[in-house]
């Protein structure tokens, strides 16, 4: 079933993974067809229209059994309350589900259809050449999830009263093996989710249950995307929890988790993908544990925040580390980018970016519409927006162009701009570099500020024959014709207004 989707994804450095807020596209299919849909029930023009926009995999956001005890916080949380009233000002409880990263278990909702509907659904992508991506949540669970109950050794254990003292980190619950106070799920640079309890990876017991539940959801979909990953390092788990991650009965595994539960399902499922979600700088140990990709938050701040330079700059490491990150302008933990960056061309130009580098492309839903709204994660509705007819139009036309195999199995170039003239340093906002592959050659220029820059680029096209070369925007109506020589010796010439771009198409002027 999952062999197109191997050849798409593993054949290739440049895989593009879509994010769908499940829970949210199920409740408007529905209501488009007057009755409730499962996931195999999702309407073939729109997975023909995945499949057309050249999406390798679909990442099906929030599809496990949710949990009732982090809908009852989700509804009585005035903090998030307000935060669901500022996305949608009519919200009603009907429209709050809980977060799907308190997972209540890793079985499929019934309201989705089951693990039934999601296997059916998995063979129809696995018919347009698309992979099914889902999460694991692996730092904690909901607070009512299964083991709370019946293991709670699963868990970081506080001592009795902790609860009361720090209400904030701990709570008390009744198990079948009496009452225990557990401790939230938590980043250790933020307050914690206290819709969540805190799993120990480092005891023997819990990472057994936890790498036997990571195989069973291998057996349902092609990847992960593991939550929170660097939070299960041993250096980070350990400096977080301290004295609580040991037992009375027992020491502390020594070994990564990670390296452990990627091993326990690669030998049967080769072509497995595992995504980290990941900051802190530690990308570069998750990928030498095994991690196929890894998020790019540098990348993201970077193109927000830092301008031409600073994005310059992070394109010179090593491309074994490059084609290896996940490169993304928006994803559900963001705020849209429509919203941050007002200036369509901004926007465009940081889009074209992330696209055409190396590594992996994650879009989210609504990105290609212009959304601007974030949606909490617990909510199941969104607002209504007015659609922006350019940008998907921007979309469309970039992601043709990434339908080309150079893109997939071509080889990546960072190139070097100059300055048009003597004080001009306008040079250092135009971002360059080039694909090859073979006869072919893709040649992409970013003016990354927002006024006109000017620069040369040299090119050496020795791959191709020809004394001049036509130079063909796959994004405007622009065509250039330039000889080896001037390429070679001063360079092609910009001058490119504010956030402008080119995607080129190189070729011998005489073979056109």
């Amino acid at each position: 079933m999952a062999q197109t989707f191997e050849l798409r994804l593993h054949s290739t450095g440049h895989p593009i993974v879509y994010e769908v807020n499940t829970r949210v596209l199920m409740n408007e299919l529905s209501q488009q067809s007057g009755t409730p849909l499962r996931l195999d029930q999702i309407p073939d023009t729109l997975l023909d229209e995945w499949q057309q926009l050249g999406f390798d995999a679909i990442w099906l956001m929030g599809i496990w059994s949710p949990s009732k005890r982090s809908r009852e916080i989700a509804r009585t949380h005035e903090g998030l309350r307000e935060e669901y009233r500022r996305a949608l000002p009519d919200v009603t409880d009907e429209d709050i589900g809980g977060s799907p990263y308190a997972v209540g278990a890793y079985t499929v909702a019934r309201s989705l259809g089951g693990a039934r509907s999601l296997s059916a659904l998995r063979r129809k992508l696995a018919r347009r050449g698309m992979g099914l991506i889902l999460d694991f949540v692996s730092n904690h669970t909901a607070r009512d999830h299964p083991w709370v109950s019946a293991h709670p050794e699963y868990y970081i254990n506080g001592r009795n009263g902790e609860e009361t003292e720090k209400p904030g980190e701990f709570f008390r619950t009744r198990t079948t093996k009496g009452f225990r106070t557990i401790a939230f799920g938590r980043d250790p640079h933020f307050p914690s989710w206290t819709d969540t309890a805190q799993l120990n990876p480092y005891l023997p017991a819990a990472r057994t249950a936890m790498i036997d539940t990571l195989q069973k959801i291998a057996r349902m979909c092609d990847g992960v995307r593991c939550d929170m990953a660097m939070l299960l390092l041993r250096e980070v788990f350990m400096r977080t929890w301290g004295a609580y991650a040991a037992s009375p009965e027992q020491e502390p595994l020594r070994t990564e988790f990670w390296e452990e539960a990627i091993q326990s399902v690669l030998p049967q499922y080769p072509q497995f993908l595992f995504i980290a979600e990941a900051y802190w700088n530690l990308e570069w140990e998750l990928q030498q544990l095994g991690f196929r990709a890894t998020y790019d938050k540098t990348l993201y701040d970077r193109l927000l925040h830092e301008g031409a330079g600073s994005v310059y700059d992070h394109l010179r490491a090593e491309l074994i580390y490059q084609q290896r990150c996940v490169r993304f302008i928006e994803n559900h933990d963001e705020h849209r980018i429509a919203y941050l960056m007002p200036n369509e061309w901004w926007h465009y130009a940081a889009a074209t970016i992330a696209a055409t580098i190396p590594g992996m492309l994650l879009l989210h839903e609504g990105q290609l519409d212009g959304r601007r709204v974030k949606v909490p994660v617990q909510l199941l509705r969104r607002p209504h927006e007015d659609l922006s007819i350019p940008t998907k139009a921007f979309y469309t036309k970039l992601l043709s162009c990434l339908h080309a195999e150079i893109f997939r199995r071509g080889n990546w170039q960072l190139l070097y701009s100059k300055s048009a003239w003597y004080g001009n340093n306008s040079h250092l906002n135009i971002i360059p570099y080039m694909w090859r592959m073979e006869n072919d050659c893709r040649f992409i220029v970013v003016n990354y500020a927002p006024h006109n820059s000017q620069c040369y680029v040299e090119l050496h096209l020795d791959s191709l024959d020809g004394r001049t070369f036509e130079f063909r925007d796959l994004m405007s109506p622009a065509v250039y014709v330039r000889d080896r020589e001037t390429l070679e010796h001063k360079g092609m010439y910009f001058d490119l207004p504010g956030y402008g771009f080119h995607i080129f198409t190189v070729a011998p002027a005489h073979t056109l």
